[in-house]
């Protein structure tokens, strides 16, 4: 590749410029693969015309900032650039904070500081991006001391950018001293705050942050209900979105991925299959993100064979759709499906980390040891993965299930990895349904140092206890947890009836139907008994 000198052209109209260069027209407006790109770019080398600085430019924001780029490509092509000037710059800079190396932007802008092209005030929104990708707000926050001292803070692109960097990292009292800064309104800046303040777990000053913007963007509803989704508030989620649809707010692809999430978790399948006739009827690109999504939800709301078919239809299908399918072929019980599909997905793609738990926990479902031990091994030896604490905890749950309680204890014992709560909560439940009560109350133990206010292991022994009719020591249990404060989780579960999500909590008397559902109980009660099934439902452990 040659090297560009960058002179600039003589043509005063940069439209006209590439209108009279064919290979240069072709780049705008038709061009949309890296495959295409090249063969112009070669042409543009054959021309010449690559050493003239607006076509090279071309060349380099495409491979940077298209979706259909490359920014390794991007690069290759900017290091042949003898002379960058400002607009090269800032484009392989503003690439390189949207791609998975957001720290070669500082990089590039340490390389300019260097350099005869000093940054720009177009230059630092990107870089600002950048250690928000990195979560690096305290280094940020030195690059932010050059801006106040180059006057450049009144800046609304700057302004904004810091703002996104301390709200996404966690700094939030600097956002919102930035924030309160500006008395004029700035939609960009409040969506920083309210993306900053949900990633904080503080969905209710997100909200009311929310409601008192007097416009809002397309990015606000989606920072809004992808902050209810992440916080797990899905409820919220789907309620903020029918209000969307009572505005008249157009749906995004970003936001139709946190919806299909929020009815995944809620196992609302009516709002789903809405959702994905939505997509379709509005004709928005189904890219792997959206297939993945549609996928995951119609595998939890239980329906399997819609996600198999939606899959199957899918012309380009990318690893973490055959994750979700194989995933949810396992949930379901289809052992067998899913190693078969897994056989196919090894044909066309490299299984990951995220590919063996899902086969594992499809071998778990389905009482499959001898399989999960073949996938254990491929998985370390075949492809050099190395297992995470998932899945060591799956693998010990397979064993502990089928009784090869040894087998399971030493490869925990093995692990490079310290058990966590989990693990131990699969090995507790593996002795308890063989009777070891003596290792029971070991693993307890275990359990409680590790974590003392969890309820998992107390509420596990006494069952063990009851199990071997140890009622004494049941109710000991029980009064210890009493005595330290540790409470046991009510129980909960949700339904969608006529697209209306109904969440119903152990014991709860707040749904407003709750007279109403607990005659109903009532008398589902009596008619059990009548046929004698009573003793069995009032023995079961909870």
């Amino acid at each position: 590749m040659h090297p560009c000198v960058c002179a600039l052209p003589s043509s005063p109209s940069i439209s006209k410029f590439i209108s009279d260069h064919p290979s240069l027209s072709m780049l705008e407006n038709r061009c949309n693969n890296m495959k295409d790109l090249k063969k112009l770019h070669a042409q543009l080398i054959k021309t010449g015309l690559s050493q003239d600085i607006i076509a090279i430019s071309r060349v380099l924001a495409f491979c940077a900032t298209s979706p259909f780029g490359d920014i390794n490509y991007a690069m290759l092509l900017f290091s042949h650039i003898q002379n960058p000037n400002h607009f090269t710059y800032n484009t392989i800079i503003r690439g390189f904070s949207q791609s998975s190396n957001p720290y070669q932007s500082i990089s590039l802008l340490y390389q300019m500081l260097h350099s005869p092209t000093q940054p720009q005030t177009l230059t630092y929104p990107s870089v600002f991006k950048a250690y928000a990708q990195l979560g690096l707000a305290h280094e940020g926050a030195q690059l932010h001391g050059r801006i106040l001292k180059l006057g450049l803070q009144s800046d609304s692109f700057i302004h904004n950018s810091l703002i996104f960097m301390y709200a996404v990292c966690g700094h939030l009292a600097s956002a919102h001293q930035l924030f309160d800064e500006d008395s004029s309104f700035d939609v960009v800046s409040w969506n920083s705050m309210i993306l900053g303040l949900s990633r904080s777990g503080d969905c209710d000053s997100s909200r009311r942050l929310f409601d008192k913007m007097p416009m809002r963007s397309m990015a606000s509803w989606n920072s809004m209900i992808s902050g209810y989704v992440r916080n797990g508030k899905f409820k919220e989620a789907l309620d903020l979105f029918h209000q969307m649809q009572e505005d008249g707010i157009e749906v995004s692809v970003f936001t139709t991925v946190s919806l299909l999430g929020a009815c995944a978790h809620l196992g609302a399948l009516e709002q789903g299959e809405w959702i994905h006739a939505y997509i379709e009827k509005n004709q928005i690109e189904v890219n792997v993100i959206v297939l993945t999504a549609i996928i995951d939800m119609y595998c939890k709301c239980g329906c399997i064979n819609k996600a198999l078919q939606v899959f199957e239809a899918a012309p380009r299908k990318g690893l973490s759709s055959w994750n979700s399918v194989i995933s949810g072929l396992g949930m379901h019980g289809r052992g067998k499906e899913a190693m078969e599909l897994f056989l196919r997905l090894k044909s066309s793609l490299q299984p990951d980390s995220v590919s063996f738990l899902a086969i594992l926990t499809a071998c778990n479902h389905s009482g499959m040891v001898d399989e999960a031990r073949h996938y254990f091994s491929l998985m370390i030896e075949t492809y050099k993965i190395e297992p995470m604490i998932k899945h060591y905890g799956c693998m010990i749950d397979i064993l502990g299930r089928a009784g090869h309680l040894e087998e399971a204890e030493d490869l925990m014992k093995n692990m490079p990895i310290e058990p966590d709560i989990v693990i131990w909560g699969s090995l507790l439940s593996a002795y308890r349904s063989h009777g070891n009560v003596e290792m029971c109350e070991w693993v307890v133990e275990q359990m409680i140092e590790l974590d003392p206010g969890d309820s998992c292991g107390y509420v596990l022994l006494s069952n063990a206890y009851a199990d071997a009719s140890r009622f004494s020591d049941a109710v000991d249990v029980r009064l210890m947890m009493k005595e330290k404060w540790v409470r046991k989780e009510p129980g909960c579960s949700l339904i969608e009836v006529e697209g209306v999500v109904h969440e119903f909590v152990a014991g709860g008397k707040l749904h407003p139907q709750a007279r109403e559902i607990y005659r109903l109980l009532d008398e589902l009660g009596l008619q059990l008994k009548e046929v004698g099934c009573v003793e069995d439902i009032l023995l079961g452990n909870s």
